[in-house]
């Protein structure tokens, strides 16, 4: 039994290894895609490879469930992954007309957003695990389209209208949110305060990297730069 799990735990990883990039590349097609959806809706082509995309994704995590040797942990790490995949089925909520199904289509929605965010990030840091900089910039740009789609969406039909109605706008108000300048304008339903949050929290944890690494590299530099300094004076005081 233990040599099966074995042989099933180095067959799971080498299958990760050979879908890595393919994977990668369609998480970003389909971040791409969920943005489309949000801001303009999708064309009929885009809805085909939205499903084509969506059914990627469920046949590897099925292909890998039935591989993993212990499939509780397996579901356990992947869990928003899982999350992810279930939710594109409650697309009939959009068309809901009573308050409480526009309640919940807006709770899906910013559950979908999160979800397939966290499909870009991840994917963006298979790809740039090595290159911290560039993946945290990357991964800034990233929440900023996906949530300036998201604020669009949850407060265009708000008080806040004229702030949130076109995509440029609320890809302005969003980068504002996030260079913590703020504004005179706050979301007013429930989702767009809980993304709001999210992109708040965000921004603090990357300011805070930021300001880490250029503390850490200016204490690194300033040895070097105090060298030639200290060669001066022993040279005058010999």
């Amino acid at each position: 039994m233990h040599t099966i799990d074995t042989e099933r735990a180095r067959l799971l990883v080498q299958l990760e290894r050979i879908l890595e990039w393919p994977l990668v590349l369609l998480s970003l097609v389909w971040v791409v895609i969920a943005v489309i959806e949000l801001t303009h809706g999708l064309s009929r082509t885009g809805e085909i490879a939205s499903i084509a995309i969506w059914s990627i994704f469920v046949a590897d995590f099925l292909l890998k469930l039935v591989i993993a040797p212990r499939k509780v942990h397996f579901v356990r790490r992947n869990w928003i992954a899982a999350l992810t995949l279930v939710l594109p089925a409650f697309r009939l909520l959009r068309a809901g007309r009573a308050l409480r199904m526009v309640r919940i289509a807006r709770g899906v929605r910013l559950a979908k957003l999160l979800g397939s965010l966290n499909r870009g990030m991840r994917a963006l840091r298979r790809a740039l695990h090595r290159r911290a900089a560039g993946y945290v910039t990357a991964t800034t740009l990233l929440v900023l389209l996906v949530g300036a789609a998201g604020m669009m969406v949850f407060e265009r039909e708000g008080p806040n209208r004229e702030v949130f109605e076109t995509y440029p706008a609320s890809l302005w108000w969003t980068a504002m949110l996030m260079t913590t300048i703020a504004s005179e304008a706050w979301p007013r339903t429930g989702a767009g305060r809980a993304l709001t949050l999210f992109l708040s929290l965000y921004s603090v944890g990357v300011f805070g990297y930021i300001t880490a690494s250029l503390a850490s590299f200016f204490v690194e530099q300033a040895p070097a730069a105090d060298r030639p300094r200290r060669e001066q004076r022993t040279a005058v005081t010999d």
